[in-house]
């Protein structure tokens, strides 16, 4: 598997590019039935019916208990730019049924979203199922055509955050993780968008140059076992000198290598050598391009006999000349087993030198790695004792200190979509509700706000829904929350601080809120998850968060409910 080409050349210069947006997202992209509606409703005389939408998911995914809410920011410039352009109509006029009214046209080509207000949670915060999101409000006609774009903008702008979050959780807080997962993407779109989102949801840096370039994330690169295998001899080498980092001397670098070579297989208990000559003279070519960023992917042909020592020797010959070495990437194999191994020999290089920041060297690993890979790494002992004469051989999980993780990021391999929803709550200011058989898919009617209440502790302890026209909780006063469904699930809560998580971002043709930058959102990230309860957050068996309404707003759904449910009849 090769994932990845990447690992850490400096970063790019961070450049906070807020209209490095999709092209493609734009009025037409929707579905045909949201035109058809919206021609169904011009009709009917509804164009200009008030209408209340909210945008919500019913379950967390990754058989988790959080999601990561993202995707903001495109929504709004979404907004910002909406109407149908002279050439959509056109297209249009072909695309709907023979006969429609031709002022259908003409009524579309003067739509904007200036009339339209959307409040949402903030951009990475952590959410839970049936809380809006998103609440939007408008004439009936544009809100349904914000649907598609809006669904499509959200569902995996939080996915894959929400995924990079759970990797980060897994990998833990010191760990380096990079997303390599552009030529895994689905395609361009996807590309992007994982890269703008994982860096979101707690990633360190991404090897896509374009994102790097749209987003300012970090970028990271090195090398390819191609780039090892087009090396044979050293006599491929054309360059053989190199300068030292203080430009005082310049040496045969080549021959400082094979010195090196030499010495350590004598002070060293590396395997009897077996090193490939070719991949030494790839990593010596890689080390005269990048002195300072020398790190060397090490499995081509094999780890511990021909990759591990060719990498020291060159590392050793580098730090000579004033460099230092950043380490190697494991991309197959035993990874708990080689990364202790490896980690093994860097600790016996830096007493032996005494060079305490060899021991420190990055491990990187690769290889399809998935958030169950790294628990069970995590997890794992290796036996060292073939390798390494310690007096312990019996190593505990593994040394790897960063990821290049990519298919399973980038993709969602245990989820491929969110599910969100987007449903009519309120028209001409008259309640609606969505009944079904299941009655986890009936929705809550009416506008409404959202408030999160914290124990003393800092942590979240309840989502409360309450009905537009109801005082906000007040802390330290006992408030009850009710299951939306459930009659006989209810609890009293005393909060010690309560958050409205509803901002206006979207108001009058104005954006109504300062957009944060995308590393401010991946700060806001890890500060939201910070306040989540462990057991809400953990891989196994979480537990569930409690989302409620107030008790007011349980009556109110319960006697729509049975207002608008048809009475059966027996006979």
């Amino acid at each position: 598997m090769s994932d990845e080409t990447a690992m850490m050349t400096e970063p790019a210069v961070s450049q906070n590019i807020s209209n490095g947006s999709n092209g493609v997202v734009q009025a037409l992209l929707t579905d045909l039935y949201q035109i058809t509606m919206a021609y169904a409703y011009w009709k009917s005389g509804k164009m200009n019916d008030p209408s209340v939408f909210d945008l919500f998911f019913r379950k967390n995914p990754f058989h988790g208990e959080f999601t990561i809410f993202a995707g903001l920011e495109e929504c709004i410039k979404l907004l910002k730019g909406f109407h149908f352009s002279k050439s959509d109509i056109e297209y249009l006029r072909t695309a709907m049924p023979p006969g429609t009214d031709p002022g259908f046209f003409d009524y579309l080509a003067s739509l904007s979203a200036q009339d339209v207000t959307l409040e949402a949670v903030p951009e990475g915060e952590v959410v839970f199922p049936k809380v809006p999101l998103i609440t939007i409000t408008g004439p009936l006609p544009v809100v349904q055509l914000l649907e598609t774009p809006l669904l499509n903008l959200v569902n995996y702008a939080s996915l894959v955050a929400t995924n990079a979050a759970r990797f980060r959780m897994a990998a833990g807080p010191e760990t380096v993780l990079l997303e390599f997962g552009l030529r895994r993407a689905q395609g361009p779109d996807g590309g992007l968008s994982a890269s703008r989102y994982c860096y979101l949801g707690g990633f360190d840096g991404t090897s896509n140059v374009l994102a790097g370039k749209m987003f300012g994330i970090p970028v990271r690169g090195t090398h390819a076992h191609a780039f090892v295998t087009s090396f044979i001899t050293l006599n491929d080498l054309q360059t053989r000198n190199l300068k030292s980092k203080d430009g005082s001397k310049e040496i045969d670098f080549v021959s400082l290598c094979l010195t090196y070579k030499k010495e350590l297989s004598s002070v060293i208990d590396f395997l009897p050598d077996q090193t490939i000559e070719g991949e030494l003279a790839a990593f010596i070519s890689y080390a005269c391009a990048f002195p300072d960023g020398f790190l060397a992917l090490i499995d081509t042909y094999d780890v511990i006999r021909s990759g591990l020592p060719n990498f020291c020797t060159v590392a050793m010959a580098l730090n000579d000349l004033g460099y230092k070495a950043l380490g190697i990437r494991l991309d197959s194999g035993d990874l708990s087993y080689q990364s202790n191994v490896v980690r093994a020999k860097f600790v016996q290089i830096a007493a032996h030198y005494s060079l305490p920041w060899f021991e420190r060297l990055t491990i990187v690993a690769s290889n399809d790695i998935n958030e169950d890979t790294i628990h069970s790494l995590n997890q794992q002992a290796c036996n060292l004792c073939e390798v390494t004469s310690h007096t312990q051989p019996i190593i505990q999980g593994h040394t790897i200190n960063c990821y290049g993780i990519g298919t399973h990021l980038v993709t969602c391999q245990k989820q491929p979509a969110l599910g969100c929803v987007f449903k009519l709550v309120e028209v001409n200011k008259k309640p609606r509700i969505k009944l079904s058989e299941d009655v986890e898919k009936v929705s809550i009617p009416g506008r409404k706000k959202v408030y999160r209440l914290f124990g003393a502790d800092g942590t979240a302890l309840v989502d409360l829904l309450q009905e537009e026209s109801e005082p906000a909780p007040e802390i330290g006063k006992r408030v009850l929350c009710r299951h939306p469904i459930q009659e006989s699930k209810r609890a009293y809560v005393i909060p010690a601080d309560v958050k409205l998580l509803h901002k206006v971002w979207w108001k009058d043709g104005q954006v109504g809120e300062n957009l944060p930058s995308l590393t401010e959102l991946r700060e806001k990230t890890k500060l939201s998850l910070s306040a989540v309860r462990q057991d809400h957050k953990r891989a196994l068996n979480p537990t569930p968060y409690k989302v409620s309404v107030s008790s007011s707003l349980y009556t109110f759904i319960h006697e729509l409910w049975l207002e608008s449910a048809p009475i059966g009849e027996l006979s």
